[in-house]
């Protein structure tokens, strides 16, 4: 059984992250969880919005006219607060393994996963190949 080594961000002669993509890394991170945190506010609000919209409205979707279009636009908002809850929940995992030394490595190979694939996918944990 191979031993594993112990994985580092800082050694770029091996195409691992530099501390300066580091830093952007976590600004990026962080951006991103902020911009996450405000859309599930939103849709937290819109949910409830759409809630107490049809509470006055009679149990029985099927005979009303508004019915259907209220249980769609709960279920898409519904849909849309749990992907970005779950959004959230990568990001803060993202934000661990960088504070741990784990970020940017693949979790199939353990190659250095390119900087570019984590400025546009921070929450990356596959290298493009193993994806």
């Amino acid at each position: 059984m191979p031993v594993a080594l112990p994985i580092t961000v800082d050694i770029d002669a091996r195409g691992r992250l530099t501390p300066s993509q580091i830093s952007e890394l976590r600004r990026v991170i962080d951006d991103e969880r902020d911009r996450t945190v405000g859309r599930i506010a939103a849709f937290e609000r819109n949910f409830a919005d759409i809630v107490a919209s049809s509470e006055g409205s009679p149990p029985d979707d099927e005979h009303d006219p508004e019915g259907a279009t209220i249980a769609f636009e709960r279920a898409q908002v519904a849909a849309l607060l749990d992907q970005s809850r779950a959004q959230l929940v990568e990001l803060d995992a993202a934000a661990l393994d960088l504070r741990s030394g784990r970020y940017g490595v693949c979790r199939a190979c353990r190659a250095p996963i390119a900087f570019e694939r984590l400025m546009a996918r921070p929450t990356a944990r596959t290298c493009v190949a193993c994806a």
